[in-house]
């Protein structure tokens, strides 16, 4: 194949997913100095991805949808792309792609519209593999020589993620003099949640006089929490529904520490560089194995006994505040 001079990698998915595919772009802009990487990913991602300096540009599956078919593949067609590789499979995105006269397409051989839309397959499987999701994603690289499993430390160095500094808004939300703790409590279903119940009690051991908490999660998710949650309490922090995602990336990366499912702000957290702890189930796919962040000071625990219970979320509900408060206790004093 020949080498490449603009790639489009496509993963029009949530933003834990792009996190675990920016090691792709950091890869190939290492193995190929020069090339061109573009992105399409959605319209509620596209703030992260502009924060990989390895993305040179971001195109939105939600605008090319409305554009139409014919559209699509013609402002594709404009933009010169050597290769796509489909990270996530989109039938839409693979035939813009085909109708774009892409010259290389690459896709896996597990979805059937591949085998008319893609001319370079690569076979292998997710379903029960040991790998990390940012491992499996470098599967598709296979057709420009890349086929090493790279340990992830390696690829959580080719990230390139940078987050944006904080504005006004974001700064006054963050306390100076005490050990910032950022709290996720909800994954807007795509995960298995710990519960209010167990949050409620982290709050309650975290010492006041060294810890400011900090509840985040979309307007909806507010509602649901300060339900169970005290947030009136001094020591608390209530940031529910008051920040876009440019802000809540600046205001996790201005905290020490964020404790959350499996969720996008983890995966963000984790990439910032400050501690990163995941409340995880054994149970596959959505084990640590494959979904755990990765980062200097990233963390996935575990419930001590997950190996005698089946049920996931039972698994993850069975993680103790102890637990967690051991990891944010070994912060490094103020």
């Amino acid at each position: 194949m020949a080498a490449p001079e603009h790639i489009l990698l496509s993963r029009p998915d949530s933003i834990g997913d792009v996190m675990m595919t920016l090691p792709m772009a950091g890869l190939l802009k290492e193995r190929f100095p020069g090339v061109r990487i573009t992105f399409m990913g959605r319209t509620y991602t596209a703030p992260v991805l502009r924060q990989c300096r390895h993305v040179d540009s971001v195109l939105t599956l939600d605008e090319f949808q409305h554009y139409g078919a014919e559209v699509a593949a013609l402002e594709l067609r404009k933009l010169r792309i050597s290769h796509a590789i489909h990270v996530f499979p989109h039938r839409e995105v693979a035939s813009w792609c085909k109708h774009a006269d892409i010259p290389q397409r690459i896709g896996t051989t597990g979805r059937w519209w591949h085998w008319f839309s893609c001319n370079q397959r690569v076979h292998f499987t997710r379903k029960g593999s040991d790998l990390h999701e940012s491992q499996l994603n470098l599967k598709l690289l296979a057709p420009f020589g890349l086929e090493k499993t790279l340990p992830l430390d390696r690829l959580a160095g080719l990230g390139g993620y940078t987050p944006p500094a904080p504005d006004a808004t974001v700064q006054a939300l963050l306390r100076p003099d005490r050990i910032r703790i950022v709290l996720h409590t909800l994954s807007k279903g795509s995960a298995v949640e710990w519960g209010m119940d167990h949050f409620r009690s982290l709050i309650a051991a975290l010492d006041p006089s060294r810890y400011q908490v900090i509840l985040t999660g979309t307007a909806a998710e507010a509602e649901r929490y300060r339900r169970a949650l005290r947030s009136s309490l001094p020591q608390v922090t209530d940031a529910g529904g008051r920040l876009d995602l440019e802000q809540l990336m600046a205001l996790i990366a201005g905290s020490h520490a964020l404790v959350a499912a499996s969720t996008g702000p983890l995966h963000l957290a984790a990439a910032s560089g400050i501690r990163a702890i995941g409340l995880y189930a054994t149970t596959r796919p959505i084990h640590p194995g494959r979904w755990a962040p990765i980062g200097a000071d990233a963390h996935a625990l575990v419930a001590k006994d997950a190996g005698r219970i089946r049920d996931p979320l039972l698994q993850v509900q069975a993680i103790t505040p102890e637990q967690v408060l051991a990891v944010i206790s070994a912060l490094p004093h103020r």
